[in-house]
């Protein structure tokens, strides 16, 4: 009897020194994406900055469109892609000095806000909703890459030649 307690208390302890590594793994990335960069602000102090400005280009043809976008990722993480992908939509709007978030703007933010290894799933969801994706195939080598991280913030100029690149 004592040995299977004894178990049970050993294989209790790896639970449980288990899930307090992935849970601080996962604060440590929240950290360390709050740190001040060059310029003053985080990763995310960019992010929330880009949404509060473009909050008012926002249509609800737009907001629908990316809660349907997000619908994919578990509801744990939902809330935190759909900010990162809503943040990176509002900067391409923003230096483009769009009216409203269109499509177009959309997609590209889309596409380089999400990790390359969701992108199997991000064409699913593409394929579902009938929206062709082949105009910015481009820009699925600029997206979030962990082995090359990089803000989401930067690669405007490729961003720009890739709009050039799809409008012409």
């Amino acid at each position: 009897m004592s040995n299977v307690f004894i178990f049970f208390i050993v294989l209790w302890c790896i639970i449980f020194i288990s899930l307090l590594a992935i849970g601080g793994f996962f604060m440590f990335r929240k950290f360390l994406k709050r740190m001040p960069k060059d310029d003053g602000m985080s990763e995310l102090d960019w992010q929330d900055y880009y949404i509060r400005k473009a909050l008012p280009l926002w249509n609800n043809d737009a907001r629908n469109l990316l809660n349907e976008l997000v619908s994919p990722v578990p509801d744990l993480f939902r809330d935190v892609a759909k900010e990162k992908i809503g943040g990176r939509i509002s900067k391409i709007a923003i230096e483009e000095h769009a009216s409203t978030i269109e499509l177009d703007h959309i997609m590209r933010g889309y596409i380089i806000a999400t990790p390359k290894r969701d992108h199997k799933f991000m064409k699913k969801k593409l394929t579902e909703l009938n929206i062709d994706y082949t105009p910015y195939l481009k820009l699925f080598e600029l997206a979030d890459d962990e082995k090359n991280k990089f803000s989401i913030f930067d690669h405007s100029e490729e961003i720009s030649k890739a709009k050039t690149t799809h409008t012409q």
